[in-house]
């Protein structure tokens, strides 16, 4: 059937004209302005439509519009026939152009009879000739009914001033009686604010004091990680200046052994008894791998006291410019007990999409404290997640393959802006929870769990102190975005911070 439309055996239109160029152009661009024009009537049509909403039987234009949108079509193939004979094609769409015509014509047969049930304009001007006399004779009646009104309310007037007479009394007494219970109400009013302003104050009393508490328990845990750390580095920076020449004299003993054993290589009983009795030959192995092993260990201590010194910042309390991916790599350093595999928990995968970061001016002490809120955070809805799996096979059997994440991206927005994405696939935050977790005391862990400030707290810190942004984007038992974005300046921007 497709092969018939198309088909393309017969003799194309063009040589009827003998391709002569300026027939084949005449026919052409007759056609194609055709065309042109029945494709812009049904488009006048539509709009006539469209503007005016009150002309009847609109959808005979929609009609018209199909019937003149099928005639411009087979103009076009009167043109595309010249060169190419899909005489089938051209003939079927004449076809339905033809049923479209006649059901038009039809249409328009049924129509008539509705159209000429139109009233004419002379009728109409009949029509509105009595109404304008049906109208003058109204008026009439209002003149007199206004001259009946303007009588009563003479009346009324006399027998209202009667009234008032009489209700001048009581009025007097109303009076003495308003007066009093207004002075009692204003009373009650004055009375409901105060208790209203004492008891704003009181709360806000208590936020200031819980937050002046966690401020105090931050410092004083920054004061004692501090003070850990530099009572740590002394020692350990001795024990890690001392395993080059540790290592230094351990690789001469070794050689001296070695040097004794090809010259002498038979001792007497007693050190050949001495040699198998502690093991020389592994003692000569391992005790390379022991001051390796001292080495790294002393390392890896070095490294969390850096981190640690990093976290704190106590000699960093005014505003300078810092190393933000600094900041997020000691406070991961810190939580490492809670990242890596444990009883209530997989190990968490750390997957880092540091961007090239300029140095950003802020509070480090406080970005960190931040930092610290937002990834704990995200490791309680990890494992509150996994406890749930384990709690429920079904839940289980829906995340077989699930592996715990927290993915860290930072970049720099419009050349203005730090940003920094913390997002896990935890629980997920509801949108009505959302909505309150900046609230100071808010929190939905159990009791003894959580004090409902750390977010509050961040939420100061970013949006007061910072002058940036903190946004919350969160799908319940999917995953949990936060954002925080720092203006390179802190001092140029002002701006709210929202939760989506």
């Amino acid at each position: 059937m497709i092969n018939s439309f198309l088909a393309n055996y017969f003799i194309p239109h063009g040589h009827c004209y003998l391709w002569k160029t300026g027939l084949v152009g005449l026919h052409t661009s007759s056609d194609a302005l055709i065309s042109l024009a029945y494709f812009l009537i049904p488009l006048e049509l539509i709009y006539i439509v469209k503007k005016r909403q009150d002309i009847p039987f609109d959808w005979v234009f929609m009609l018209f519009s199909s019937f003149i949108i099928c005639c411009g079509i087979t103009h076009v193939m009167e043109i595309w026939t010249l060169w190419h004979p899909n005489y089938w094609l051209s003939g079927y769409l004449k076809a339905v152009t033809a049923v479209v015509s006649l059901c038009t014509a039809w249409v328009v047969v049924e129509l008539i009879p509705k159209v000429l049930a139109i009233p004419s304009p002379e009728q109409l001007k009949r029509a509105n000739l009595a109404l304008e006399n049906e109208i003058k004779e109204r008026k009439q009646i209002q003149e007199k009914l206004s001259q009946l009104t303007s009588e009563l309310e003479e009346r009324v007037q006399q027998r209202t001033a009667e009234l008032e007479r009489a209700n001048k009394l009581l009025q007097q007494e109303n009076k003495e009686r308003s007066l009093a219970e207004e002075a009692l109400r204003q009373s009650e009013y004055r009375l409901q604010q105060k208790a209203e302003e004492l008891a704003i104050t009181l709360q806000e009393l208590q936020q200031a004091e819980a937050q002046l508490v966690q401020s105090e328990k931050m410092t004083s845990l920054g004061q004692m990680v501090a003070g850990i750390a530099h009572e740590i580095n002394n020692p350990i920076n001795f024990i890690y200046a001392n395993i080059p020449p540790i290592n230094e004299y351990t690789k001469n003993f070794l050689e001296l052994i070695e040097l004794y054993q090809k010259h002498y290589p038979q001792p007497v009983a007693e050190i050949a008894e001495k040699i198998e009795e502690i093991e020389l030959d592994f003692i000569a192995k391992d005790v390379g791998k022991i001051v390796n092993s001292i080495k790294i260990g002393s390392e890896r201590i070095r490294g969390i006291i850096k981190s640690l010194r990093t976290f704190s910042r106590l000699d960093e309390s005014e505003k300078k410019e810092i190393e933000i991916h600094e900041g997020i790599d000691s406070t991961l350093m810190l939580l490492q007990h809670r990242i890596k595999e444990n009883s209530h928990c997989s190990a968490i995968e750390i997957i880092k999409n540091y961007g090239e970061l300029p140095l950003v001016e802020c509070y480090a002490s406080k970005i960190n404290q931040v930092l610290m809120n937002i990834f704990s955070n995200a490791i309680d809805a990890l494992e509150e997640k996994q406890r749930k799996m384990k709690a429920n096979t079904e839940y289980n059997s829906l995340e077989a393959n699930f592996s715990p994440r927290i993915e860290i991206s930072t970049n720099v927005v419009e050349n203005t802006w730090v940003q920094i994405e913390i997002t896990d696939n935890g629980i997920g935050i509801s949108p009505d929870v959302c909505q309150k977790i900046y609230d100071p005391f808010y929190t939905t862990k159990p009791v003894g769990y959580g004090t409902g400030l750390g977010l509050a707290i961040s939420y100061q810190i970013i949006n007061n102190e910072h002058r940036g942004i903190l946004t919350c984007v969160s799908e319940l038992e999917k995953e949990t975005k936060f954002i925080i974005k720092i203006p390179l300046n802190t001092s140029k921007k002002k701006v709210n911070n929202f939760c989506s």
